[in-house]
Order: C-alpha cells, then sequence, then structure tokens
C-alpha cells in the first residue's frame, strides 16, 4: 500500500493588530486566504475550523501531521510601553522642573491598553472511510494590559510635588489567560435524503490558567506578567456539519459549546472574569479542485474579558486559485463588526509546489501600519 504522509514542518506569524479570531488557530494558507474555513479547511486542519470536514479528503490521503506551528500578535496603538518607559525615566529623574512634562506623559497614556496574543496547533490527521479521525492540540495566550493613573497626592497645594507622587502611585495592571486544548476530532460521511453531507465532533480537554499583574511604573516587567496564576482543567466540546453538492458547499461550526467563567486571582482589588462562550459560525463557497472561493461568518459574538473591549463577529472572504499544481495564489479579506470602527484587513499569499516535491506557503495580512502580519507552511509529502 502507498502512503502518503503530509508534513506541515513550520507555521510562523508575526503581526501586530487584531487577536486572533475566534478559533486562535494560525495557518498560512486559511490566514491567506482571510481566515476562512468552515468549508475550504482540509482534513488536517478542520480540527481548528470545521471537525466536519476531517471526513473530506482525497483517496490519495493516508495520514497526515501539522507539527507545532506558532502566531503572535501584538497591538500598542497608542505606543503604552514607550510611554511608560518615557514616565519612568522622568520618575527616576526626580526633577520636578519636569513636572508638567510628566504630567502631560501621564495624559498620553491615560486609558490606553496593549494587546498581545500568541497560539499555537499541532495535529495528526488519520482519514479513512468509516470514522475519520484527527488528534490535536492547540494552545494560546492572550493579555491585556493597561495603565492605572493615580489621581491622589498627600499634598495638592505642592503642584509639581503632587504631579511625581501621582507618578509613583500609578501602576501598570495587566491580565492574561492561556488555555491549552488537547482533544480528537471525530467525523463521518453520510447521505442523508440523498444529499451528501458530514458530521464531526470534537470533544477536547482544556487547561485554563490566569493570571494578574500588577507593578509600579519604575518596576514594571512584561516578561514577568505569567509569574504567577491559577489553573484549572475542564471538558469542552466543538462539533460541525458540511453540505456539498460537487464543489458548492454549506457548513456550520460550533466551538466550545460548555461555557465556562473564570475568575482570576486579585491583587488588591484588582480581579478580573475571562468568559468561554460558545462560537457559531456559518460558512459557504465553492471549493474546486483548481479553485474556492468561500465566506464566513460569526453568528454571534466571542466575548471574553468583561473588562476590555477584546469582542470579535468577524467576516472573512477567502479565495485560492490552483495553476497545475505547482502554484496557488491566495487572497483574502476580514473585517470584525463587533465594532463599527474597525478597520478592514486584507490578506494575500502564494503556495509553491515545484514538481509536487514539496510544498511551502507564504501569506500576508494589512491592517495598517500598526497592524501587519506574515506567515509561513512547510509540507512535504512523503
Amino acid at each position: 500500500m502507498k502512503y502518503k504522509i503530509h508534513l506541515l514542518v513550520l507555521s510562523t506569524t508575526l503581526a501586530a493588530g487584531n487577536a486572533f479570531s475566534a478559533n486562535y488557530a494560525i495557518e498560512a494558507r486559511g490566514d491567506a486566504m482571510g481566515g476562512v474555513g468552515v468549508v475550504a479547511a482540509n482534513y488536517l486542519t478542520a480540527p481548528f475550523y470545521n471537525p466536519a470536514i476531517v471526513a473530506i479528503y482525497r483517496r490519495s490521503d493516508d495520514a497526515g501531521m501539522i507539527l507545532p506551528s506558532v502566531g503572535l500578535t501584538y497591538n500598542d496603538p497608542d505606543k503604552l510601553v514607550k510611554g511608560i518607559d518615557n514616565i519612568a525615566d522622568l520618575i527616576n529623574s526626580n526633577d520636578l522642573s519636569k513636572a508638567s512634562e510628566l504630567q502631560a506623559a501621564m495624559d498620553n497614556i491615560d486609558g490606553s491598553v496593549l494587546n498581545a496574543n500568541i497560539g499555537g496547533v499541532v495535529a495528526f490527521g488519520i482519514p479513512n472511510r468509516y470514522i475519520s479521525a484527527n488528534i490535536f492540540g492547540k494552545a494560546y495566550v492572550e493579555a491585556f494590559a493597561a495603565p492605572v493613573i493615580a489621581n491622589t497626592c498627600s499634598d495638592p497645594s505642592e503642584a509639581d510635588s503632587c504631579t511625581l507622587e501621582k507618578a509613583q502611585k500609578s501602576t501598570v495592571n495587566a491580565v492574561s489567560v492561556a488555555v491549552t486544548e488537547v482533544g480528537i476530532s471525530l467525523a463521518k460521511y453520510q447521505t442523508v435524503l440523498g444529499q451528501h453531507m458530514s458530521f464531526g465532533i470534537s470533544p477536547k480537554l482544556q487547561r485554563i490558567y490566569t493570571y494578574v499583574y500588577q507593578a509600579s511604573f519604575t518596576n514594571y516587567e512584561f516578561k514577568d506578567f505569567l509569574d504567577e496564576g491559577t489553573g484549572e482543567t475542564t471538558f469542552n466540546i466543538d462539533a460541525g456539519a458540511l453540505w456539498f453538492h460537487g464543489p458548492y458547499r454549506l457548513g456550520l461550526s460550533a466551538s466550545n459549546l460548555v461555557s465556562r467563567d473564570i475568575q482570576t486571582r486579585s491583587i488588591g482589588n484588582t480581579q478580573y472574569e475571562y468568559q468561554i462562550r460558545p462560537q457559531i459560525t456559518l460558512g459557504a463557497g465553492i471549493v474546486a479542485d483548481y479553485f474556492s472561493l468561500s465566506v464566513d461568518y460569526d453568528l454571534n459574538t466571542d466575548k471574553r474579558y468583561k473588562d476590555f473591549a477584546d469582542d470579535t463577529q468577524m467576516i472573512r472572504v477567502g479565495g485560492e486559485v490552483d495553476i497545475l499544481r505547482q502554484l496557488k495564489l491566495r487572497a483574502g479579506y476580514n473585517k470584525n463588526l463587533a465594532y463599527s470602527h474597525s478597520e478592514d484587513t486584507v490578506t494575500a499569499g502564494v503556495g509553491l509546489s515545484p514538481l509536487g516535491l514539496f510544498q511551502l506557503d507564504i501569506g500576508a495580512s494589512y491592517t495598517n501600519e500598526k497592524a501587519m502580519g506574515a506567515y509561513v507552511n512547510f509540507l512535504a509529502s512523503y
């Protein structure tokens, strides 16, 4: 028997801008196509988009692996890090003649929020005509940091000294959640009333860690954000369905069907709550041998931290053209509909497969000069 194994050796992302959309997955093909996957994924990436697609594969597909993929997003629109460092220098100078400069620096960062995320996935797929399976793992960290500017001092009549004291009493507050998932996607193709359909589920274990950090402007270190935390292990499940007729597809996926509320530990009066809620996404498109075009739409808003504006409700559009199995051209678009002021993101990429010896996927995304991304996958067949 001839075995064909797809090996995804590396998938990396460096980006600044929006947090990951609901699936938190990093995969260069999908990311180059705007993040679509509910109908456009393949049996290897299906656990991160729609588990029903685990049952959709070519006859030549015997097994496949995704080795650790990594993604990073970073959003500091108000230059919070630079602002805090500037304030720390002014505090350490202890120069009261710079009080007005110090006050202006605090005013500039008041209300600012820094958001950083990192994530990765692994998977091992075993397609077959009985029950296709994909064993997968996923991990991601989402962190927010914001300044808390003190508004009182011991002697308000001494304006310059009061400004310095307020700066010394001000803090950087940060909250992070780290989620690790391990599960198995099981999917089966069925004919229902003459219609071609597949159904899939992904039971999974989630290990959820939460962290809270607080430090003065002169003592904060972002590397200390994950030093102390609390964790809990829970069970969750994803599910999906796919209808197809020739190249036409319609899909529905639901992730995290079991809701969770996770309380962080308290530091003084500071405590946050992180929510895990079901996310329902509808997808539709055309997926042919040499061409695909699909749309994914989140039917509900994904709300996570109660105290930060990190809601997402994405619409994604993406397409791919396959030229003689040697070159694939991809493009896409996505937008967060949860906020009226959110900016559009455009994506593009190529897939190179010289003589079928290996495949290299390259992608990029652009929102603005502070929000860009780059993606790469390397695949080999044996």
